[in-house]
């Protein structure tokens, strides 16, 4: 990937930078033609994809797309509601018998940082760049520490970025044509509307969680303040199927208006290199899901949705579409994320150390 590529990535793949209202109104309109076009294929989660599809080409394209971080967040924060609301005592109560599949799940992310890293290595990416490029997970802290250490920013944005999306545009597919998933009933179709009063509790609750070190506290804070009030049978969060697709809309824009710079050149440069590193990823850890299969009697799309390098938010939302177990999934993703921030500092601290063996060779 030559410097000039990852260099005009650099605005693309920015998390940080809210969007004015233009470039906003710009994005949703563009989602709402794309979700309009996925849906009337039968495709599940048409709703995020189609935003996601249609705000790339957007960006591709040169128009001024972007979704204020804000934004993002509070639709992650509904999510996490929805997600919590699906917690139940029978659940709970199976908490204890998913360690072997969290061990699995644990030796899977060594062994495929280990397989793309090695990958990374042979495109000339430095062992610092490589590695953080290849832990599937922790996408903003993997790029500051990353860089804090030596490694390369924007190769690990790049990297980190186009593996999240390119596992997002694999997935719904593929278990739609595997699966027959088409047309599945939506989150919370099932059950009557219920406490949309919660949404209002959200501008006050992330800003606590994210001031408490809470991580992912977007989605993990309503997550558990939902579950806790599922469990305690004082309300139970269930929005109505159109908010969901509004939700599915807000994230979908935000993913695809991340790319903006992004042009056709480009595109054809790094994509090789990262689809051959999702490719490699997704192979490492379906081997370990088919163990989890094998050895727990878990479903095995449900072992590998849970295990699929993805966001733990949009893995998340992808299992409620399809009806496959979201605590599960959501679970392992939510382990896997505190695992590696809390190795996070262990891992800065060998990398720190090699590069000074090195400068002193």
């Amino acid at each position: 990937m030559s410097l000039r590529a990852v260099t005009s990535l650099k605005a693309a793949t920015s998390l940080k930078a809210d969007a004015p209202l233009r470039p906003l109104l710009t994005s949703l309109a563009l989602g709402v033609v794309g979700g309009w076009l996925f849906q009337l294929t039968g495709m599940p989660l048409a709703w995020m994809l189609g935003p996601l599809v249609a705000n790339l080409l957007g960006a591709m394209a040169g128009l001024r797309l972007g979704v204020p971080d804000r934004l993002r967040n509070l639709f992650l924060g509904v999510l996490g509601l929805t997600l919590g609301a699906r917690v139940s005592p029978e659940l709970v109560s199976h908490l204890s018998s998913w360690w072997l599949s969290a061990l699995l799940l644990l030796a899977g992310v060594w062994a495929s940082t280990l397989a793309c890293a090695a990958w990374y290595r042979r495109c000339g990416f430095d062992a610092t760049s490589a590695w953080f490029s290849s832990v599937p997970g922790a996408l903003t802290a993997m790029v500051v520490i990353g860089e804090r250490i030596g490694g390369d920013p924007q190769r690990i944005a790049v990297a980190q970025s186009l593996r999240v999306l390119l596992v997002i545009m694999i997935l719904p597919p593929l278990y739609w044509v595997l699966e027959g998933a088409a047309g599945t009933p939506g989150i919370g179709s099932d059950v009557a509307v219920s406490g949309l009063w919660l949404i209002a509790v959200l501008p006050f609750l992330l800003p606590l969680a994210r001031r408490l070190r809470i991580p992912n506290a977007s989605l993990l804070a309503p997550l558990l303040l939902a579950l806790v009030l599922s469990l305690g049978d004082v309300v139970r969060f269930s929005p109505p199927v159109w908010g969901t697709d509004v939700m599915q809309l807000v994230l979908g824009c935000a993913i695809g208006a991340r790319f903006k710079g992004l042009t056709p050149r480009v595109l054809v440069g790094v994509m090789g290199q990262s689809g051959v590193a999702t490719l490699i990823s997704l192979s490492v850890l379906g081997c370990f899901a088919e163990l989890i299969h094998q050895l727990m009697g878990v479903p095995r799309d449900v072992a590998f949705l849970a295990l699929a390098p993805g966001g733990i938010g949009e893995m998340a939302l992808l299992a409620v579409a399809l009806d496959l177990d979201p605590i599960f999934v959501a679970f392992h993703h939510l382990l896997r994320l505190i695992v590696l921030m809390l190795l996070l500092p262990v891992m800065a601290r060998h990398f720190r150390h090699r590069r000074a063996r090195e400068a002193t060779q």
